[in-house]
């Protein structure tokens, strides 16, 4: 197809998309009086319209049942958890088994690796990538010292190579080689948030296992905005959250996975509490831990209801929009007009005012793009926004613009390429 920069080309496109319905099912914020124009789902997606309808169905059943909610009513809290399990499964390509929600991001990545980093001898480094989210890196740095050792001497970080900034695939290998014998876990995230690369996780998790390390991926970036296959990687466990692009709420519930190879593993360290515990024994409230079967077997505290009716109700609205199919061909479709928009602007401008750092293969990314602003990145960052344009900011000169396939339409992207000219010909003129 031909890309065109043109208001009726976007609106021809968003006239075809099929997904364009569920636009109306969310909730978009107003800056004077004219609604945003939402590019920022890879920080907080936007409230589905049904959220305000899910929790008050709640506080109705607190207000209705209080404790016997937990086993009466139309949902008992005591197995809501098994409903959204079939949902966030498909999310992830995992089994309903393997998956849980529970707790929150960091909180679930250490109880992860008190499982799956069991330092050995001289196998007791993790590698990771350079530059990852900071709770990433504070997690990992609190683990190793946790287990006694430095984190100068424990964590090595594989960066990109000079005067690039996204990794390649064959120098992360060429890390894992060369430390195989060391390495007692691999943890990245499956798409960095500063440059919205999306890591090649298969091979990557066959690397790390061909060298005899663990293997672990979070996936804040990840989960709902590109198709992964946990199970069929082989990947050792997960985590992610929810209020990204799940659009449950900020400081929605996490997600973890584990998989099913290591349902038996007894060998596994984990912290213990008793919503963790057998669930048809859970209540005899006997000594001894002895887990669910299941990825459920890592929970420790009880049920956070209302966390989990917000990913509920969004969950049902991907099972709807069909997540590994239709969504993603749109979301490639977004994304690929948004670099072209920009790119168009940097012809006109007979300068490379924009450079882009996400990789440019749509099977390297998802939603986000990274933009570099060569020159006053700040001032035109607070230009978009004055213009109804509401992304994120990075520094030192990062602009992110992530196009959601739920809610951001064709006509959105075509109004944000429209508004970056006005600014940055204004503020460059004027500089």
């Amino acid at each position: 197809m031909k890309l065109e920069n043109t208001l009726a080309f976007a609106k021809e496109q968003d006239e075809k998309d099929e997904l364009k319905h569920f636009r109306d099912q969310f909730l978009f914020p107003k800056y004077q009086d004219k609604f945003f124009i939402y590019l920022c789902g890879n920080s907080l997606g936007l409230q589905p319209k049904v959220a305000k309808e899910v929790i008050n169905s709640q506080l109705d059943n607190w207000a209705n049942l209080a404790v016997e909610g937990w086993f009466d009513g139309e949902e008992p809290w005591m197995y809501y958890h098994k409903e959204l399990k079939k949902l966030m499964a498909p999310i992830v390509g995992a089994l309903p088994s393997e998956v849980c929600p529970m707790n929150t991001l960091t909180v679930n990545l250490h109880l992860l690796m008190i499982s799956f980093y069991q330092p050995q001898g001289k196998r007791f480094k993790i590698i990771m990538e350079g530059g990852a989210f900071p709770s990433d890196q504070y997690a990992i740095e609190s683990q190793v010292r946790f287990h006694g050792f430095d984190p100068s001497d424990a964590i090595i970080e594989v960066f990109p190579r000079e005067g690039e900034e996204i990794l390649r695939t064959e120098d992360i290998v060429a890390k894992i080689k060369e430390h195989g014998d060391e390495i007692a876990l691999l943890l990245f995230g499956g798409i960095n948030y500063y440059t919205g690369q999306w890591y090649d996780m298969e091979n990557i998790t066959k690397a790390g296992h061909s060298i005899g390390a663990m293997v672990g991926w979070d996936l804040a970036h990840a989960a709902g905005n590109v198709p992964v296959k946990l199970h069929d990687w082989n990947v050792d466990f997960a985590c992610w959250c929810s209020y990204k692009y799940q659009n449950a709420g900020p400081g929605g519930i996490s997600g973890i996975f584990v998989h099913e190879k290591h349902f038996e593993n007894k060998a596994l360290n984990r912290f213990a509490g008793w919503w963790g515990y057998q669930e048809n024994k859970r209540f005899k409230m006997e000594k001894g831990f002895v887990p669910e079967a299941g990825a459920d077997g890592w929970q420790v505290s009880c049920t956070q209801v209302m966390p989990m009716a917000l990913y509920h109700a969004s969950l049902q609205i991907f099972k709807e929009a069909g997540f590994l199919n239709t969504l993603r061909n749109k979301s490639i479709s977004l994304t690929s007009y948004l670099e072209f928009v920009v790119n168009e602007l940097n012809i006109e401008l007979e300068k490379e005012q924009y450079k882009i750092i996400t990789p440019k293969n749509s099977a390297e990314r998802g939603a986000q793009l990274s933009i570099i602003a060569a020159r006053n990145g700040k001032e035109i960052f607070d230009g978009l926004l004055a213009h109804g344009i509401l992304g994120d900011w990075r520094e030192p000169n990062v602009i992110r613009l992530s196009p959601v396939p739920l809610y951001n339409s064709f006509e959105d992207i075509y109004q944000t390429g429209k508004a970056l000219s006005e600014v940055t010909r204004k503020i460059l003129t004027t500089a």
